[in-house]
């Protein structure tokens, strides 16, 4: 019984209807049931209203809200107040402080004191260290050729 059982009816139920079942029906549910159902409902799936929302809804969402508020109000905020407030605050303190501190102080030292130093001192001083540099030089350079 032992012999029988296990070779012969075991080993045949195994090798024929266990493996029949294995090669035939799950292999066939593996590859056409299955793959089928990979193949076409999920692949139709992923090809079909997955990559439809990818292109479509995603897109349409990427192309217009986002560049719309990317092109629209940021480039508008960026064009209107940052841009009013770097050539309108920043400008008119530059302009205004900055031309405060030069119109005020410093031109007024222009006019008043420097110019009138300009006139008067200066053209005297230029010219009496003119004539003494140009004095010097010349008794040197001369002193020098001729001493060779």
């Amino acid at each position: 019984m032992d012999g029988w059982m296990m070779d012969g009816w075991m080993d045949g139920w195994m090798d024929g209807w266990m493996d029949g079942w294995m090669d035939g029906w799950m292999d066939g549910w593996m590859d056409g049931w299955m793959d089928g159902w990979m193949d076409g409902w999920m692949d139709g799936w992923m090809d079909g209203w997955m990559d439809g929302w990818m292109d479509g809804w995603m897109d349409g969402w990427m192309d217009g809200w986002m560049d719309g508020w990317m092109d629209g109000w940021m480039d508008g905020w960026m064009d209107g107040w940052m841009d009013g407030w770097m050539d309108g605050w920043m400008d008119g303190w530059m302009d205004g402080w900055m031309d405060g501190r030069a119109g005020g102080r410093a031109d007024g030292r222009t006019d008043g004191r420097t110019d009138g130093r300009t006139d008067g001192q200066t053209d005297r001083q230029t010219d009496r260290q003119t004539d003494r540099q140009t004095d010097r030089q010349t008794d040197r350079q001369t002193d020098r050729q001729t001493d060779r």
